[in-house]
């Protein structure tokens, strides 16, 4: 789950991450209203969208006088912004962030993360920070610095001390960086994120350090325990279909082709993909329907896939190990019949009963296509939704 920019400063701040003054506004009265207590003349805007990108695309702007700041603020919240993230649809800008302007001398990189190969909490620092900090990771991998940071100790002074000189600070700055660290580690573990970063971290021109933005994900399989957290969950910014898919245990992601895929296992799932790809077509979806799956499951899969005006053909790829083959053909021939597809079907079971599934699916009447590899499910399927082979 992502939080927007706003929200996680508010946590930066409640953790000891100097951030600007800024006011969240959903509108431009409240924009006007907002400069009283923000004071002085000049301001940034920001939209306030589940995505990066937002400076060249337009989302970020410097603003000079009340009348130009409560114009921008109409524009940004009148249409979607688009960004390298978001796709053509963009995101709807529901809130825009207003702050104070800070005189930057330096742009830093500060960013916490968990590194599965590891194991570790992992700070990734650099004193090459700001929108091409991608970049600097491709072309200099050299300025990027990383710190593993040991479970049982925590995150250690030495550890931020070490990461300050590499970003060619001084004595008092350090001492910022450290508590600015140690409160993102505290942020991280108690509050269950899988993402935090600062882009950029400011030097100021007085010499102070302040978190220009913030970027803050949480562990999804962690939010039943951090309940006032997951009610910040901006639903606007997510598909409909996906918010969906999750009322019934489905993890459905939308993607832009037209062969939609229904598959249980997150891993089957991308090999499938793969090979759809390979095949010469485009899948329209991800979709796991998880090792449990039962027939209203994977009816309500169907409908999800079906959802999407793009799809031309379905490819159901099923494993049969906690779940049984034939009770999932029974769960797709029930589907089929009650949902009303037509558009082609390809079948493919493997494991547990799976003859007795492929039996079903012959006898059902139904214009199912079956296969027994995976391969051949996917050229068949990109076949019938008229792809290449």
């Amino acid at each position: 789950m992502n939080l927007h920019e706003y929200q996680a400063k508010q946590l930066f701040a409640n953790y000891g991450v100097p951030v600007l003054p800024g006011k969240a506004v959903q509108s431009p009265e409240e924009a006007a209203a907002a400069i009283h207590e923000l004071g002085g003349d000049e301001w940034v805007v920001k939209a306030q969208i589940y995505a990066g990108g937002r400076g060249k695309a337009g989302g970020v702007k410097r603003v000079k006088g009340v009348d130009a700041l409560k114009e921008t603020v109409a524009q940004l919240l009148e249409k979607p912004l688009r960004t390298p993230q978001t796709g053509k649809k963009g995101l709807p800008v529901n809130v825009v962030l207003i702050e104070r302007i800070a005189t930057v001398a330096r742009e830093l990189y500060l960013g916490v993360l968990v590194d599965r190969s590891r194991e570790r909490v992992t700070f990734i620092t650099s004193d090459a920070g700001g929108m091409e900090i991608e970049e600097v990771a491709a072309e200099t991998p050299e300025k990027i610095l990383t710190i593993a940071v040991d479970p049982v100790v925590g995150l250690q002074p030495y550890q931020c001390r070490r990461v300050g000189f590499a970003m060619q600070l001084g004595t008092e700055q350090i001492k910022v960086l450290t508590r600015i660290m140690m409160g993102l580690y505290r942020l991280f573990e108690e509050k269950d994120a899988s993402l935090l970063e600062i882009n950029p971290l400011c030097v100021t021109e007085e010499g102070e350090l302040i978190a220009l933005d913030a970027k803050m994900n949480l562990d999804d399989n962690a939010l039943y325990r951090q309940q006032a957290l997951a009610e910040l969950r901006d639903t606007h910014q997510e598909d409909p279909r996906e918010l969906e898919a999750r009322c019934y245990g489905l993890n459905y992601v939308a993607l832009d082709g037209t062969i939609g895929c229904m598959v249980n296992g997150a891993g089957l799932a991308m090999a499938t993909m793969d090979l759809i790809t390979l095949a010469g077509g485009e899948p329209a979806n991800f979709l796991d329907v998880g090792g449990g799956t039962t027939a209203d499951k994977v009816a309500e899969a169907f409908k999800l896939i079906l959802s999407d005006t793009k799809v031309k053909a379905i490819l159901v790829n099923i494993f049969g190990g906690i779940v049984r083959c034939d009770l999932i053909a029974e769960g797709v021939i029930a589907a089929v019949r009650d949902v009303g597809i037509d558009i082609p079907v390809v079948v493919r079971l493997e494991g547990t009963n799976a003859e007795q599934g492929r039996a079903l699916l012959e006898e059902s009447g139904l214009s199912i296509v079956s296969a027994q590899r995976l391969s051949d499910a996917a050229r068949k399927v990109v076949q019938l939704a008229g792809g290449r082979i």
